[in-house]
């Protein structure tokens, strides 16, 4: 058969990297359908449903890593209107707050009426109140309710625990949440590299809450959360620096005077959370990574400044918002066929030149859209496609000399074994006579009462039924990585160890010959409707294994005394009722591995020595159902050597 080599600079070549640029383009959009978290694990049974799952455990980086670039390059802008009050700690050592218990909730009732006095909009707890105040009497939870129903816009979250029923709300205890203004969910959703990019905002009907910043939207009438119809769309987090961009105040320093000016606080949103490096900061705990990846001297972002960024995006409209999916299908699509149909037309130099600018062009592109317009596109997948495209035209000369080694191979493949050509590829010097000694694990196998079995047969369908044979048995021989060597009739010479090393030869001769017994056994031979029977026979040792012949005509095959040792222990079979036998020489490295039994020492013609004989059964697995048959055969033997 002959073969084109494929030239990239025809129309030919365009179309099959746009088919291929097209394809991983694709493969990388599909990453991100599930709402935080890994893709669910692949099941083996469903080849379908693995590859859905599969590429979006690894394609996600492609598609977030647009995302989060993206403000690498933006950078840092200015945040108002909002501010956090940190229970860090220096505020857990100056207040004298234990680290590992809630704090006293009076503090939380002085915070609350500070910031009613000096006209804070709104006060967002992101601590969990799901448990009553330590004190005996509940005079504590009484004051900080009070507080809060005096102020009357503090809004409380709740915590989110998943079950195997579904998710399951922790509500702030019924005396606090029923002073409250709101209260909402403080659930964040992470990816699988903890940065949460998705918001959750309006509940959906499955869900039982909004989120806080929701539910403080809501509270404050912003127009974005009164907006019914924009209330389910889908919104991206526009974070607007790394930790400490959203001003943070102490815990320990919101009232004092010549720290901070008390109006500061008039006509902002308070925020209060934990924002200590390590252990305990109150009744919730949460840290998450940041998409700023050059700024991350401080790795984790709290999740108090998320639920500031989160409402912050509300109240100025600023979120961030995605193309469609099927617009990105078609912008992938486009820039297949562009990279497909125009880099593989250049020569290298210039293909080169022209993707550096298309990978300019697209980010300056995303870039804009990302400032100006408060979209974020997936640019990396189509920076890869065009990356893509332009590798495959550089390739085009390795292309051409792969499929000439190609051609080659089909060519070697025509008249020796898979691993002959392999090794033949690597050092040509092979291709010519010559020969070495090397020990050898040998396989030799007929069909038993092959001459009955001929005998009245078409020729057509004796040559169709060996040829089916043959096609099963080579398989199998070669699924153990063993080479055959010759068929000669209805018989097969293969041996292991040769042309390349095999340092457990003796095992995958005898795994390989259990594999074409078994493969025989459930071959119903075509015209005699009848299981064929293979006999087969191993050994281990040395033999002269290479080229034979002229310069101009040779053979690859094995010869010696080892050789005929092999096929003595095949034709041992016919007279033991056995099916595959093995010398000690081969055995002794299976013994633990497969069931095999002893059947004695044979004195085999044309050798002086007796020769140990075993018989290979199968698996361990085989070991019970075997047992007493064999123990039996054991003791006949002993008994047959005893003379009893």
């Amino acid at each position: 058969m002959e073969l084109k080599p494929l030239l990239l600079k025809n129309w030919k070549g365009g179309l099959v990297v746009t088919a291929v640029t097209a394809i991983v383009g694709w493969a990388l959009l599909i990453s991100d359908n599930e709402l935080g978290g890994l893709p669910p694990t692949p099941d083996p049974l469903n080849p379908k449903e693995t590859f859905k799952i599969t590429i979006p455990r690894y394609g996600k980086w492609w598609v977030f890593g647009s995302y989060d670039w993206l403000f690498t390059a933006r950078g840092s802008i200015p945040v108002s209107n909002a501010v956090i009050i940190a229970m860090d700690d220096l505020s857990h050592d100056e207040l004298n707050q234990p680290r590992n218990q809630p704090w006293d909730r009076k503090l939380h009732a002085n915070l609350v009426n500070f910031m009613h006095t000096n006209g804070a909009r709104a006060v967002v707890f992101d601590i969990v109140f799901s448990d009553p105040a330590p004190d005996q009497d509940g005079s504590t939870d009484k004051i900080f309710a009070e507080a809060i129903r005096k102020a009357g816009n503090v809004i409380l979250a709740a915590d989110c625990e998943r079950t195997e029923g579904g998710n399951r709300y922790v509500r702030p205890i019924e005396i606090l949440s029923d002073a409250a203004a709101r209260f909402g969910s403080a659930e964040m959703r992470p990816e699988y590299d903890m940065v949460v990019r998705r918001p959750l905002h309006k509940a959906h009907p499955d869900e039982l809450l909004s989120s806080t910043a929701w539910a403080t939207a809501e509270f404050l009438r912003l127009p974005a959360a009164q907006n019914e119809a924009e209330a389910f769309r889908k919104r991206w987090f526009n974070y607007y620096g790394p930790p400490g961009t959203v001003p943070r105040i102490p815990y320990c320093r919101y009232n004092v005077t010549n720290w901070v000016d008390p109006r500061y606080f008039s006509n902002k949103v308070v925020f209060v959370g934990g924002t200590l490096i390590t252990k305990f900061s109150g009744q919730r705990k949460d840290e998450y990574v940041h998409p700023f990846r050059t700024e991350r001297k401080t790795l984790f972002i709290p999740g108090v400044e998320l639920q500031a960024t989160q409402f912050l995006n509300l109240l100025h409209e600023n979120w961030l918002s995605r193309p469609s999916e099927r617009i990105e299908m078609l912008i992938a699509m486009a820039a297949a066929i562009l990279a497909g149909f125009g880099l593989v037309r250049l020569k290298p130099p210039a293909a080169v030149a022209a993707a550096v600018v298309a990978v300019l062009a697209v980010f300056g592109l995303s870039y804009y859209l990302f400032v100006k317009h408060l979209i974020w596109v997936p640019w990396l997948v189509w920076v890869t496609q065009i990356i893509l495209a332009m590798v495959l035209s550089v390739g085009a000369n390795a292309f051409s000399t792969y499929v000439q080694n190609r051609l080659l191979e089909q060519s070697l493949a025509a008249h020796v074994p898979p691993a002959r050509v392999k090794q033949l590829m690597q050092n040509r010097e092979l291709l010519h006579p010559g020969a070495e000694k090397q020990e050898l694990s040998i396989l030799f196998s007929d069909i038993a009462n092959f001459t009955t079995i001929s005998e009245g047969m078409d020729s057509d369908d004796l040559a169709k039924m060996m040829n089916e044979y043959f096609e099963g048995a080579i398989s199998r021989i070669h699924q153990a990585d063993g080479t055959v060597i010759k068929l000669i009739g209805d018989a097969i010479f293969a041996i292991w160890n040769a042309p390349t090393p095999q340092p457990n030869h003796r095992e995958l001769a005898c795994r390989g010959a259990l594999l074409l017994r078994d493969q025989v056994t459930q071959f119903i031979g075509s015209g005699t409707g009848k299981p064929l029977v293979t006999r087969i026979g191993l050994h281990t040792g040395v033999a002269n294994v290479g080229n034979f012949g002229s310069t101009t005509r040779f053979d690859y095959t094995a010869i010696g005394e080892n050789i005929n040792l092999a096929s003595r222990m095949e034709g041992l079979n016919k007279y033991l009722g056995t099916t595959v036998l093995a010398t000690r020489d081969t055995q002794r490295a299976v013994e633990d591995k497969l069931i095999t039994r002893y059947v004695g020492h044979f004195r085999l013609k044309g050798f002086e020595k007796a020769v140990e004989v075993y018989e290979l059964i199968g698996d361990l697995s085989l070991a019970e159902s075997t047992k007493s048959w064999r123990d039996a055969f054991a003791e006949a033997l002993q008994h047959f050597k005893a003379r009893n």
